[in-house]
């Protein structure tokens, strides 16, 4: 929930001061994509910080689980950065559009197993969360597109000035 939040208060006052600045450089399109960044290296960060509780999130016998939830933190940042950079911004997008689907079956087991990410701990919210991790998941998904890989002249709600 927490991401969520970052990536809709960033959009809304990205949003906010291009309206009130009237800042016509300023295009909604990198609004979106700037709030995904900031959402992924929020993200990215946390990784770091709960990356034992993380590795709980995978299967037994998974290994180099701690490497893969780090290794999966600097692809969100480095994600983040792309995403920001015109040239590879799409690319970018279409990675992180991946990066997603692959990282959903460990949301998935880490619900099924009422997995904590923080602690690792059985106390997490059970396999009801997938009703709204698994949309979420998708809403990103849709955001990322949207603002990053879709061509600017062929979805007008993301080429608003």
């Amino acid at each position: 929930m927490k991401p969520l939040l970052v990536l809709l208060s960033v959009f809304i006052i990205g949003f906010l001061l291009k309206t009130l600045a009237k800042n016509q450089q300023i295009c909604l399109r990198f609004v979106g994509k700037l709030a995904m960044s900031s959402m992924l290296i929020f993200t990215g960060i946390a990784h770091f910080a709960f990356a034992e509780g993380m590795a709980e999130m995978l299967p037994a016998g998974t290994p180099y689980k701690l490497a893969m939830i780090y290794a999966t933190g600097i692809i969100e940042v480095l994600g983040a950065v792309g995403l920001l950079i015109n040239q590879i911004s799409r690319t970018t997008g279409i990675l992180l559009i991946l990066f997603l689907i692959a990282i959903l079956p460990a949301n998935i087991y880490a619900a099924i197993h009422h997995i904590d990410p923080t602690t690792g701990l059985l106390n997490g919210h059970g396999p009801m969360y997938l009703l709204f991790r698994v949309p979420l998941q998708l809403f990103y998904i849709a955001w990322i597109y949207g603002f990053s890989v879709v061509k600017k002249n062929k979805l007008s709600i993301f080429t608003l000035n």
